[in-house]
């Protein structure tokens, strides 16, 4: 029987390892990097699908009835009913 040596299958091993690590394109530095980056975005993605909502549904409410749009016509714009007097208080 012949005794088979398991040394070209570990330097080929190890020599994959290494371009993993070391290569510039696959490196797991980089893949990390790259993973922080779309938790981030995903983090500001629901951030502002939640916003998008709250704004989609207050617009809707100012379309479908007059109170809302009152107020939001007196806060945001500053505009007065003709019997009334408007204070603007700025730092």
């Amino acid at each position: 029987m012949r005794r088979k040596s398991h040394i070209p299958v570990l330097l080929i091993g190890t020599l994959v390892v290494l371009l993993l690590f070391f290569n510039e394109e696959t490196s797991v530095k980089l893949n990390m990097e790259y993973q922080n980056r779309i938790n981030e975005l995903q983090k500001e993605i629901k951030l502002n699908q939640d916003s998008a909502a709250y704004y989609r549904a207050r617009r809707e409410a100012i379309e479908h009835g007059t109170a809302d749009l009152e107020h939001v016509a007196r806060e945001q714009f500053h505009m007065q009913r003709p019997t009334e007097d408007v204070y603007l208080i700025k730092d």
